[in-house]
């Protein structure tokens, strides 16, 4: 009788300890999905963000009227008359870079 109770003592201390498991298994699964619904919710941001920076970068931005002035003197300096500068845009072009780089490259000698 004595092996009865000693294996039912050990039995429920099994229980008892694979209850707690049980326990700390689901406080760390609660804590999981907290930290799973905030990465959701800064991949929202993130998303939200992209957006507005793509929308930005869409949008160009105005030029400043020390920039008006700087390119009315040098159409005025490179045409001899004063003009009028009616509209400027941006263009991005990677040709001014390219047509420096070969300056550059033209003026060494490479024997």
């Amino acid at each position: 009788m004595e092996n009865a109770n000693n294996a039912n003592t050990e039995a429920l201390a099994l229980l008892a300890d694979l209850h707690a498991e049980v326990l700390a298994l689901k406080q760390r699964l609660a804590g999981l999905e907290s930290v799973r619904e905030e990465l959701n919710a800064l991949k929202l941001q993130v998303t939200a963000l992209e957006q507005s920076a793509a929308k930005a970068a869409a949008t160009p931005a105005p030029v400043s009227e020390e920039d008006m002035i700087a390119i009315s003197a040098a159409v005025a300096a490179f045409l001899g008359v004063r003009a009028r500068v009616r509209q400027v845009r941006l263009v991005h072009s990677s040709a001014w870079a390219q047509v420096g780089r070969m300056g550059t490259h033209a003026s060494h000698h490479t024997h």
